[in-house]
């Protein structure tokens, strides 16, 4: 499957989970991420995610590889959104399928993490009262102080 993994168009996970089907897969780890309506104390209106495309294209399908040798799943895939969401809007699926629950479900958690953590993708939440705020996020520079895998290391 050779689909674009960042897209400005909604994203389906029924297609994601189609696509990715297999007969040696008895396992199917899903993840998808929503817009809610708040974050810390504050109404949210709606967000607008914003990319460095061609190197976040490259690092998503990097991170898809490294998952998938990690923990053995010969399916990783992941989608993020790009440009306004609404509030109940999808930003990202992540499917993940293995033989067996136990690599999938690590899977789809290490993989999702790695995306938020590594790729250059931008939220800017905007408010209820009119404000907006980019969402801080975790930085490279944090990552090679501390040593840890991006999987292990906090988010902001």
């Amino acid at each position: 499957m050779d689909t674009p993994r960042i897209q400005d168009a909604p994203l389906s996970l029924d297609a994601l989970i189609a696509a990715t089907a297999r007969p040696d897969c008895g396992a199917l780890a899903t993840f998808s991420g929503t817009v809610r309506d708040h974050h810390q104390g504050k109404g949210v209106t709606h967000l607008v995610y914003s990319a460095h495309a061609p190197v976040a294209e490259r690092m998503i399908r990097e991170i898809e590889a490294e998952v998938r040798e990690r923990h053995g799943v010969p399916v990783c895939h992941v989608v993020h959104r790009t440009g306004r969401l609404e509030i109940g809007e999808t930003a990202i699926i992540a499917v993940v399928r293995s033989a067996h629950r136990a690599e999938a479900f690590a899977a789809v958690s290490a993989v999702v993490d790695a995306v938020k953590h590594r790729v250059p993708i931008w939220k800017e939440e905007h408010y209820t009262d009119g404000t907006s705020a980019f969402v801080e996020g975790c930085s490279i520079a944090e990552l090679a102080e501390t040593g840890a895998p991006a999987t292990e290391a906090g988010r902001g």
